[in-house]
Protein backbone atom coordinates (compact mmCIF):
# COMPACT_ATOMS: atom_id res chain seq x y z
CA UNK A 1 0.00 0.00 0.00
CA UNK A 2 2.88 2.37 0.84
CA UNK A 3 4.45 1.70 -2.57
CA UNK A 4 1.11 2.26 -4.30
CA UNK A 5 0.70 5.57 -2.45
CA UNK A 6 4.03 6.88 -3.70
CA UNK A 7 3.38 5.65 -7.25
CA UNK A 8 0.10 7.50 -7.40
CA UNK A 9 1.24 10.66 -5.65
CA UNK A 10 4.69 11.32 -7.03
CA UNK A 11 5.22 14.49 -9.07
CA UNK A 12 5.61 12.68 -12.40
CA UNK A 13 2.31 10.82 -12.05
CA UNK A 14 0.53 13.97 -10.96
CA UNK A 15 1.89 15.92 -13.91
CA UNK A 16 0.81 13.14 -16.37
CA UNK A 17 -2.69 13.00 -14.94
CA UNK A 18 -2.91 16.81 -15.08
CA UNK A 19 -2.01 16.84 -18.79
CA UNK A 20 -4.54 14.11 -19.58
CA UNK A 21 -7.26 15.96 -17.69
CA UNK A 22 -6.46 19.21 -19.47
CA UNK A 23 -6.56 17.51 -22.91
CA UNK A 24 -9.79 15.67 -22.10
CA UNK A 25 -11.43 18.90 -21.01
CA UNK A 26 -10.32 20.56 -24.24
CA UNK A 27 -11.74 17.74 -26.42
CA UNK A 28 -15.00 17.59 -24.47
CA UNK A 29 -15.44 21.34 -24.62
CA UNK A 30 -14.64 21.40 -28.33
CA UNK A 31 -17.14 18.60 -29.03
CA UNK A 32 -19.85 20.24 -26.98
CA UNK A 33 -19.35 23.49 -28.86
CA UNK A 34 -19.70 21.69 -32.19
CA UNK A 35 -22.82 19.89 -31.00
CA UNK A 36 -24.36 23.17 -29.90
CA UNK A 37 -23.42 24.81 -33.21
CA UNK A 38 -25.19 22.05 -35.16
CA UNK A 39 -28.18 22.34 -32.86
CA UNK A 40 -28.32 26.12 -33.31
CA UNK A 41 -27.98 26.06 -37.10
CA UNK A 42 -30.25 23.05 -37.72
CA UNK A 43 -33.54 25.04 -38.05
CA UNK A 44 -32.16 27.04 -40.99
CA UNK A 45 -31.80 23.81 -43.01
CA UNK A 46 -35.12 22.26 -42.10
CA UNK A 47 -38.28 22.05 -44.21
CA UNK A 48 -41.69 21.80 -42.55
CA UNK A 49 -43.99 18.92 -43.58
CA UNK A 50 -47.16 19.71 -45.51
CA UNK A 51 -50.51 18.42 -44.26
CA UNK A 52 -53.00 16.74 -46.57
CA UNK A 53 -55.99 18.97 -47.31
CA UNK A 54 -59.11 19.39 -49.42
CA UNK A 55 -58.59 21.92 -52.19
CA UNK A 56 -61.58 23.83 -53.52
CA UNK A 57 -60.72 22.87 -57.11
CA UNK A 58 -58.46 19.82 -56.94
CA UNK A 59 -60.20 18.10 -54.00
CA UNK A 60 -58.00 15.75 -51.94
CA UNK A 61 -54.32 16.72 -51.94
CA UNK A 62 -51.90 14.34 -50.18
CA UNK A 63 -49.45 15.47 -47.53
CA UNK A 64 -45.68 15.65 -48.01
CA UNK A 65 -42.94 14.87 -45.52
CA UNK A 66 -40.63 17.59 -44.29
CA UNK A 67 -36.95 17.38 -43.42
CA UNK A 68 -35.22 17.89 -40.09
CA UNK A 69 -31.55 17.66 -39.18
CA UNK A 70 -30.50 14.51 -37.34
CA UNK A 71 -28.29 16.35 -34.86
CA UNK A 72 -26.61 13.31 -33.31
CA UNK A 73 -25.78 11.67 -36.67
CA UNK A 74 -24.54 14.99 -38.06
CA UNK A 75 -22.34 15.46 -34.99
CA UNK A 76 -20.84 11.98 -35.39
CA UNK A 77 -19.89 12.79 -39.01
CA UNK A 78 -18.31 16.15 -38.11
CA UNK A 79 -16.59 15.39 -34.83
CA UNK A 80 -13.44 13.94 -36.41
CA UNK A 81 -12.46 17.36 -37.75
CA UNK A 82 -14.29 19.12 -34.96
CA UNK A 83 -15.81 21.77 -37.18
CA UNK A 84 -19.22 22.49 -38.70
CA UNK A 85 -19.68 21.44 -42.33
CA UNK A 86 -23.13 21.78 -43.86
CA UNK A 87 -22.27 19.13 -46.47
CA UNK A 88 -22.05 16.58 -43.68
CA UNK A 89 -25.48 17.33 -42.24
CA UNK A 90 -27.65 14.23 -41.95
CA UNK A 91 -31.38 14.66 -42.53
CA UNK A 92 -34.44 12.64 -41.57
CA UNK A 93 -38.00 12.94 -42.86
CA UNK A 94 -40.72 14.35 -40.66
CA UNK A 95 -44.34 13.32 -41.09
CA UNK A 96 -47.27 15.74 -41.44
CA UNK A 97 -50.02 15.79 -38.84
CA UNK A 98 -52.85 15.31 -41.37
CA UNK A 99 -52.67 12.41 -43.84
CA UNK A 100 -54.68 11.60 -46.97
CA UNK A 101 -56.47 8.85 -45.05
CA UNK A 102 -57.58 11.41 -42.45
CA UNK A 103 -59.56 13.43 -44.99
CA UNK A 104 -63.22 12.73 -45.75
CA UNK A 105 -63.67 10.55 -48.89
CA UNK A 106 -62.86 12.71 -51.89
CA UNK A 107 -61.50 12.09 -55.40
CA UNK A 108 -57.83 12.75 -56.13
CA UNK A 109 -56.96 14.75 -59.23
CA UNK A 110 -53.27 15.41 -58.54
CA UNK A 111 -50.41 14.82 -56.13
CA UNK A 112 -48.77 17.27 -53.77
CA UNK A 113 -47.52 20.30 -55.77
CA UNK A 114 -44.13 20.19 -54.03
CA UNK A 115 -43.33 16.61 -55.02
CA UNK A 116 -41.52 16.54 -58.41
CA UNK A 117 -43.33 13.52 -59.79
CA UNK A 118 -45.90 12.79 -62.51
CA UNK A 119 -48.14 9.71 -62.57
CA UNK A 120 -49.57 7.86 -65.57
CA UNK A 121 -53.08 6.44 -65.10
CA UNK A 122 -53.68 3.98 -67.94
CA UNK A 123 -57.27 2.76 -68.25
CA UNK A 124 -57.52 -0.66 -69.88
CA UNK A 125 -60.65 -2.22 -71.36
CA UNK A 126 -59.25 -2.84 -74.84
CA UNK A 127 -56.04 -2.18 -76.82
CA UNK A 128 -54.20 -5.39 -75.96
CA UNK A 129 -51.93 -5.09 -78.96
CA UNK A 130 -50.34 -1.87 -77.67
CA UNK A 131 -49.66 -2.95 -74.09
CA UNK A 132 -46.40 -4.90 -74.67
CA UNK A 133 -44.83 -1.94 -76.47
CA UNK A 134 -45.92 0.47 -73.72
CA UNK A 135 -44.41 -1.82 -71.07
CA UNK A 136 -41.13 -1.91 -72.99
CA UNK A 137 -40.94 1.88 -73.13
CA UNK A 138 -41.77 2.25 -69.43
CA UNK A 139 -39.00 -0.22 -68.62
CA UNK A 140 -36.54 1.65 -70.85
CA UNK A 141 -37.15 4.82 -68.83
CA UNK A 142 -37.28 3.03 -65.48
CA UNK A 143 -40.77 4.48 -65.15
CA UNK A 144 -43.85 3.11 -63.44
CA UNK A 145 -47.55 3.59 -64.13
CA UNK A 146 -50.86 2.41 -62.75
CA UNK A 147 -52.93 0.32 -65.16
CA UNK A 148 -56.60 0.56 -64.19
CA UNK A 149 -58.11 -2.71 -65.39
CA UNK A 150 -61.70 -3.42 -66.27
CA UNK A 151 -62.69 -6.62 -64.45
CA UNK A 152 -64.37 -8.20 -67.45
CA UNK A 153 -61.26 -7.51 -69.52
CA UNK A 154 -59.04 -9.17 -66.90
CA UNK A 155 -61.21 -12.29 -66.94
CA UNK A 156 -61.03 -12.47 -70.74
CA UNK A 157 -57.32 -11.56 -70.99
CA UNK A 158 -55.57 -13.10 -67.96
CA UNK A 159 -52.22 -13.47 -69.73
CA UNK A 160 -52.03 -9.78 -70.64
CA UNK A 161 -53.05 -8.77 -67.11
CA UNK A 162 -50.28 -10.96 -65.73
CA UNK A 163 -47.85 -9.44 -68.23
CA UNK A 164 -48.55 -6.01 -66.71
CA UNK A 165 -47.90 -7.10 -63.12
CA UNK A 166 -44.87 -9.18 -64.17
CA UNK A 167 -43.43 -5.93 -65.51
CA UNK A 168 -43.68 -4.51 -61.95
CA UNK A 169 -46.46 -2.11 -62.92
CA UNK A 170 -49.24 -1.24 -60.48
CA UNK A 171 -52.82 -2.27 -61.24
CA UNK A 172 -56.04 -0.57 -60.19
CA UNK A 173 -59.81 -1.04 -60.45
CA UNK A 174 -61.68 0.33 -63.47
CA UNK A 175 -65.09 -1.29 -62.68
CA UNK A 176 -66.23 -4.64 -64.04
CA UNK A 177 -68.42 -3.75 -67.04
CA UNK A 178 -67.41 -0.11 -67.68
CA UNK A 179 -70.79 1.42 -66.73
CA UNK A 180 -71.68 5.01 -65.94
CA UNK A 181 -71.05 4.72 -62.20
CA UNK A 182 -72.95 7.93 -61.45
CA UNK A 183 -76.18 6.29 -62.63
CA UNK A 184 -75.88 3.02 -60.72
CA UNK A 185 -77.69 2.12 -57.53
CA UNK A 186 -75.86 1.42 -54.27
CA UNK A 187 -75.66 -2.36 -54.67
CA UNK A 188 -74.59 -2.14 -58.31
CA UNK A 189 -71.77 0.28 -57.43
CA UNK A 190 -70.50 -2.05 -54.74
CA UNK A 191 -70.75 -5.11 -57.00
CA UNK A 192 -68.83 -3.45 -59.83
CA UNK A 193 -65.96 -2.59 -57.52
CA UNK A 194 -65.85 -5.78 -55.46
CA UNK A 195 -66.13 -8.11 -58.43
CA UNK A 196 -63.23 -6.38 -60.14
CA UNK A 197 -61.10 -6.49 -56.98
CA UNK A 198 -61.72 -10.23 -56.73
CA UNK A 199 -60.87 -11.08 -60.33
CA UNK A 200 -57.70 -8.95 -60.28
CA UNK A 201 -56.55 -10.61 -57.07
CA UNK A 202 -57.33 -14.08 -58.39
CA UNK A 203 -55.49 -13.61 -61.68
CA UNK A 204 -52.59 -11.29 -60.77
CA UNK A 205 -52.28 -11.88 -57.02
CA UNK A 206 -52.33 -8.09 -56.61
CA UNK A 207 -54.47 -6.31 -54.04
CA UNK A 208 -56.00 -3.15 -55.48
CA UNK A 209 -55.78 0.23 -53.68
CA UNK A 210 -57.18 2.65 -56.27
CA UNK A 211 -60.37 3.00 -58.27
CA UNK A 212 -60.78 4.96 -61.51
CA UNK A 213 -64.45 5.36 -62.52
CA UNK A 214 -65.06 4.82 -66.27
CA UNK A 215 -65.18 8.10 -68.21
CA UNK A 216 -64.57 9.91 -64.92
CA UNK A 217 -68.28 9.66 -64.09
CA UNK A 218 -69.15 9.43 -60.40
CA UNK A 219 -71.23 10.92 -57.62
CA UNK A 220 -70.39 11.25 -53.94
CA UNK A 221 -71.87 7.84 -53.13
CA UNK A 222 -69.47 6.16 -55.56
CA UNK A 223 -66.48 7.74 -53.80
CA UNK A 224 -67.88 6.83 -50.38
CA UNK A 225 -68.52 3.19 -51.31
CA UNK A 226 -65.06 2.86 -52.86
CA UNK A 227 -63.58 4.30 -49.66
CA UNK A 228 -65.48 1.82 -47.48
CA UNK A 229 -64.06 -0.95 -49.67
CA UNK A 230 -60.55 0.38 -49.05
CA UNK A 231 -60.03 2.17 -52.37
CA UNK A 232 -59.19 5.78 -53.12
CA UNK A 233 -60.91 7.32 -56.16
CA UNK A 234 -58.51 8.59 -58.84
CA UNK A 235 -59.24 11.17 -61.51
CA UNK A 236 -56.71 13.10 -63.64
CA UNK A 237 -55.03 16.45 -64.22
CA UNK A 238 -54.14 16.05 -67.90
CA UNK A 239 -56.05 14.01 -70.48
CA UNK A 240 -54.32 12.68 -73.61
CA UNK A 241 -57.74 12.18 -75.27
CA UNK A 242 -55.89 9.42 -77.09
CA UNK A 243 -59.11 7.57 -77.95
CA UNK A 244 -59.71 10.27 -80.58
CA UNK A 245 -56.47 9.11 -82.24
CA UNK A 246 -54.71 12.51 -82.35
CA UNK A 247 -51.36 12.96 -84.15
CA UNK A 248 -48.33 12.19 -81.99
CA UNK A 249 -47.30 15.86 -81.72
CA UNK A 250 -50.78 16.93 -80.64
CA UNK A 251 -50.89 14.33 -77.88
CA UNK A 252 -47.45 15.25 -76.53
CA UNK A 253 -48.15 19.00 -76.57
CA UNK A 254 -51.53 18.45 -74.94
CA UNK A 255 -49.87 16.71 -72.00
CA UNK A 256 -46.76 18.88 -71.68
CA UNK A 257 -48.84 22.04 -71.40
CA UNK A 258 -50.23 20.68 -68.14
CA UNK A 259 -47.21 18.89 -66.70
CA UNK A 260 -46.40 20.20 -63.23
CA UNK A 261 -45.40 18.59 -59.95
CA UNK A 262 -48.14 16.12 -59.06
CA UNK A 263 -49.81 15.89 -62.48
CA UNK A 264 -51.81 12.72 -63.18
CA UNK A 265 -51.93 11.92 -66.90
CA UNK A 266 -54.85 9.89 -68.22
CA UNK A 267 -54.19 7.57 -71.15
CA UNK A 268 -55.26 4.29 -72.74
CA UNK A 269 -53.48 1.58 -74.72
CA UNK A 270 -53.89 3.16 -78.17
CA UNK A 271 -51.69 3.59 -81.22
CA UNK A 272 -51.07 7.34 -80.59
CA UNK A 273 -50.06 6.68 -76.97
CA UNK A 274 -47.78 3.78 -77.86
CA UNK A 275 -46.10 5.95 -80.53
CA UNK A 276 -45.80 8.99 -78.25
CA UNK A 277 -44.76 7.35 -75.00
CA UNK A 278 -40.98 7.36 -75.48
CA UNK A 279 -40.79 11.04 -76.44
CA UNK A 280 -43.35 12.01 -73.79
CA UNK A 281 -41.32 10.34 -71.06
CA UNK A 282 -38.15 12.00 -72.33
CA UNK A 283 -39.75 15.45 -72.21
CA UNK A 284 -41.19 14.93 -68.72
CA UNK A 285 -37.80 13.77 -67.47
CA UNK A 286 -36.18 16.82 -69.07
CA UNK A 287 -38.53 18.98 -66.99
CA UNK A 288 -36.88 17.56 -63.87
CA UNK A 289 -39.69 15.15 -62.98
CA UNK A 290 -39.99 11.38 -62.88
CA UNK A 291 -42.97 9.28 -63.96
CA UNK A 292 -44.28 6.98 -61.22
CA UNK A 293 -47.39 5.04 -60.29
CA UNK A 294 -50.31 6.45 -58.29
CA UNK A 295 -49.19 4.96 -54.98
CA UNK A 296 -45.75 6.56 -55.22
CA UNK A 297 -47.20 9.90 -56.29
CA UNK A 298 -49.61 10.03 -53.37
CA UNK A 299 -47.43 8.74 -50.54
CA UNK A 300 -45.77 11.27 -48.23
CA UNK A 301 -42.16 10.22 -48.79
CA UNK A 302 -39.87 12.91 -50.13
CA UNK A 303 -38.42 12.41 -53.57
CA UNK A 304 -35.74 15.08 -53.68
CA UNK A 305 -32.19 14.35 -52.53
CA UNK A 306 -30.40 16.07 -49.69
CA UNK A 307 -28.17 17.76 -52.26
CA UNK A 308 -31.18 19.28 -53.98
CA UNK A 309 -32.60 20.40 -50.66
CA UNK A 310 -29.37 22.20 -49.76
CA UNK A 311 -29.50 24.16 -52.99
CA UNK A 312 -32.92 25.64 -52.14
Amino acid sequence: MIIAFFVVNNQYTNRYVSVLTKNSSYVAGHSDALYEEIKTKAPTYEIAPKDAYIDRVWKAIPGYNGLSVDIESSYQKMKKKGEFNEKQLVFKETSPKVHLRDLPPSPVYRGNPEKPLVAFAINVAWGNEYIPRMLEVLKKHNAEATFFLEGRWVKENPTVAQLITAAKQEVGNHSYTHPDMARLGTNAISNEIQKTNSVILAITDQKVEWFAPPSGSFRDEVVNIASKLGLGTIMWTADTIDWQKPPKEVLINRVMKKVENGTIVLMHPTAPTAESLDELLTKIEASGRKVVNISTLLDEKRYDTIKNVEKK
